[in-house]
């Protein structure tokens, strides 16, 4: 930096140009790009499940969300089960993961309706079943991928056990 009587001061002596330290980004298909499309492609798998879940079990506009509630619980033991196979059992496709478990089961779990059908409930003066349906969904979700977790260990290492590997 220059001073005001024109000299150079010490600090811009010292700090090197920003772009002397930038270094350059991978190309996209060597980076993040393949995982990016495949939880897009599992997304919209996920979301489309979720629809066709949705028009199988329909719920009234002023009905208690039960189709939300199974859906956000079943892909929550879903959630369980997946991550502990492939975390402790055979060995995956380093895309599985990012596919399945971010696309597809975050496609198929609602959680932002979750959201919308309990402003929805207490907006319409139904704060008994909006605060019911806010912690049964909770305490589903919750109890859903963690029984499911112990279960699918259980089932992986007394497979381990009886067979002679995972």
């Amino acid at each position: 930096m220059t001073t005001s009587d024109g000299t150079v001061d010490d600090v811009a002596r010292t700090v090197p140009p920003v772009a002397a330290v930038a270094r350059p980004r991978p190309p996209v298909l060597r980076g993040q790009g393949p995982a990016v499309a495949v939880i897009a492609l599992g997304g919209a798998v996920g979301a489309v499940a979720r629809y066709a879940a949705g028009l199988a079990w329909t719920d009234g506009p002023s009905a208690f969300p039960w189709t939300t509630l199974l859906i956000n619980v079943v892909g929550c033991a879903v959630i369980g089960v997946f991550l502990v196979a492939i975390t402790e059992g055979r060995p995956a496709h380093p895309l599985l993961r990012p596919f399945f478990g971010t696309g597809v089961l975050g496609g198929f779990t609602t959680f932002s309706t979750y959201a919308v059908d309990i402003r929805r409930l207490i907006g319409a003066d139904r704060l008994g079943p909006g605060l019911a349906y806010l912690g049964l969904t909770l305490a589903g979700a919750l109890l859903a991928v963690w029984t499911a977790a112990v279960v699918t260990r259980r089932l992986i290492h007394r497979g381990a056990r009886e067979g002679g590997g995972a």
